[in-house]
């Protein structure tokens, strides 16, 4: 089983893709997963391995979703008494379903490496593209006339202002040779962010000419520029900091794509309770449904949703109880 999960593991790292690794660190019985098993979750939440039953899975499914957005480990435990397990450093679930047991689960994500586009062959770029493989970047430099000896530790170049597709966050630094050109090319392929190095003068000037140009106004006005943090940079390698420095910063908070940030916001779904456990459940991905008086319910697990229908009325009770 743990041959199929690294073998698992290490095809999703080939392609790029996102993934979590789990592992129980405790279990109090009676419980069907034991310390020591493990699993791997993909980002669309399914489960290579054995970590736990039916009522187990959706808080691990809903953790791993929440490690693969904010990228960071937690340790979770799903036990029958919430309320009084409540601990730092412990994400705690409730759940009462077939064993009663309680679970303590390691969930550590695995990201692929973000990647970031330099768009300029200037010193700037190149003093960037350097530093960023250091702190967990791939970068793609793009500039006419770019070659290798300009960026030597470049993931990949393109003698074109042409953004790889997997590109995040952008910066351009052609130094006045291509501005208009990349920031087009940066507006087409809908980024995350967008930074410029040029005088705040300089970037006004571009904004206003990227509007005329018929460029969704939010997302020119959303270009960062002057670029970076302000350490009182001056040297190309500095600035090249001061960039990154905030590129970094942007990443862990989780900058969300140009896309989304363009559109209409939308509006999500709030959770749902299972009635009979008392635990979260997405209705857009619930598999157990059922519905009581005009009113859907929904469940973590088929054993929840059986103890419903045999007696709705007991658990719309108690529900009610509680709001």
């Amino acid at each position: 089983m743990t041959t199929n999960i690294l073998d698992k593991a290490a095809a999703l790292r080939a392609a790029g893709l996102p993934f979590a690794l789990v592992t129980v660190v405790r279990a109090e019985a009676p419980t069907s997963a034991k310390p020591g098993a493990k699993a791997l979750v993909d980002a669309d939440g399914n489960i290579e391995g054995w970590i736990g039953g039916g009522c187990a899975q959706p808080a691990v499914v809903k953790s791993v979703k929440q490690a693969l957005a904010d990228g960071r480990p937690r340790l979770i435990r799903i036990s029958p008494n919430r309320e009084a397990q409540e601990e730092e450093g412990v994400v705690a679930y409730g759940m009462s379903c077939h064993s009663g047991g309680t679970l303590e689960l390691f969930v550590d994500p695995v990201l692929p490496r973000p990647a970031l586009a330099t768009l300029g062959a200037s010193p700037v770029a190149q003093a960037l593209a350097a530093l960023a493989p250091r702190v967990g970047f791939d970068v793609a430099a793009a500039a006419p006339g770019a070659t290798a000896a300009l960026f030597p530790d470049a993931a990949s170049i393109a003698d074109a202002y042409v953004l790889p597709p997997a590109a995040r966050f952008v910066v351009v630094a052609t130094q006045g040779k291509g501005d208009e050109e990349a920031l087009e090319a940066a507006l087409a392929a809908g980024v995350a962010r967008i930074w410029l190095v040029a005088s705040r003068r300089k970037a006004d000037k571009l904004r206003a000419y990227l509007r005329e140009r018929g460029h969704d106004a939010a997302r020119v006005d959303a270009i960062v520029a002057p670029a970076g943090l302000d350490i009182g940079a001056a040297t190309p390698e500095e600035i090249a900091l001061s960039v990154l420095a905030a590129v970094v910063q942007e990443r862990r908070r989780g900058a969300p794509v140009a896309a989304e940030v363009a559109a209409a916001p939308a509006i999500e779904a709030a959770p749902a309770i299972d009635p009979v456990c008392g635990m979260q459940v997405d209705p857009s991905t619930a598999k157990h449904r059922s519905e009581y008086r005009g009113k859907p319910y929904y469940f973590c697990c088929p054993h929840c949703k059986h103890a419903f229908d045999k007696n709705p009325v007991e658990f719309v009770k108690e529900e009610a109880g509680a709001a």
